[in-house]
């Protein structure tokens, strides 16, 4: 029998009060199994897959020496990145030229920040989602700290001590679409509304970038009186599905990834029982 312990490579699932909107695992399901990165931060703190990708391998480290089988779980593609291959952490944030950039943004929207990109960084210009405005703050913010490309930097990877062995859930379209919108529907049975309350009263709004995320954003749109319940739902739904879509272009597009098949018949101990095997024979 393996005896691992759990690495979340959730993005969300690092901050504290964010348990409903995240899916994070509850007391219940940990018990008996240690888990890591999993409520270590408060929401207004800062953290990135680069940050991720060292601490991760240190604790992979520390995991090993027990004896035991680091397993790594999640769904942000960047972050497990960072941590198989080797990610480009940067310097520490100029808090001072940050808000520069960011009074930049609001004063004029992304594009003149994307053409300021493009002159001096033109492969990451070319790479980075226009819709992400924070990585394109990050990547000026880097050249401006190191006077270097980001996309230069990201070249130099650490030395990687450990082989992974990558495992995917291969669900049906159809299928994962009906869940996804069952999750959504029990997320708010379950609270995510009042979650969002205290967030609130605790001084967290979907401004920072641990709440701009599907699920909490169409949630503080709602309690803001932006949209009503039934659009807040709607778009709950619909912007969970096509971050699932991300989701799988992103990791289709790693050859190295051993898809299970999933299907109405196979229950997740199925699954798990496959992949045990396919561990076993390399």
């Amino acid at each position: 029998m393996l005896k691992g312990e759990i690495i979340s490579a959730d993005s969300r699932q690092v901050f504290r009060y964010l348990d409903i909107g995240t899916a994070k695992p509850t007391l219940e399901e940990r018990r008996g199994i240690p888990h890591h990165f999993i409520d270590l931060l408060p929401p207004d703190a800062d953290f990135c897959a680069g940050t991720f990708g060292v601490e991760g391998r240190r604790v992979i480290g520390e995991i090993s020496s027990r004896g035991r089988l680091p397993i790594v779980v999640g769904g942000s593609g960047l972050y497990v990145q960072s941590l198989i291959d080797g990610f480009f952490e940067g310097p520490g944030a100029d808090r001072e030229y940050r808000e520069f950039l960011e009074d930049k943004l609001t004063r004029g929207g992304i594009e003149p920040l994307l053409e300021d990109l493009r002159n001096r960084d033109p492969e990451a210009a070319s790479r980075i989602d226009p819709t992400k405005p924070r990585r394109i703050l990050r990547a000026l913010e880097v050249f401006h700290l190191t006077g270097r490309p980001i996309s230069e930097l990201q070249k130099e990877k650490p030395l990687i001590l450990f082989q992974s062995a990558l495992f995917g859930l291969d669900v049906p379209r159809a299928v994962l679409y009906r869940q996804i919108e069952a999750r959504c529907d029990s997320m708010l049975e379950r609270g995510l509304l009042r979650e969002v309350e205290a967030l609130k009263r605790k001084g967290y709004t979907d401004s920072l970038n641990a709440l701009n995320t599907v699920g909490y954003r169409e949630a503080f749109a709602y309690r803001r009186g932006e949209i009503s319940y039934e659009e807040m739902v709607r778009l709950f739904k619909q912007n969970s599905r096509h971050y699932a879509k991300r989701q799988l272009t992103w990791f289709r597009r790693d050859g190295r990834i051993r898809w299970v098949a999933m299907g109405p018949e196979r229950s997740a101990a199925d699954a798990a029982r496959e992949i045990v095997e396919l561990f076993g024979s390399g």
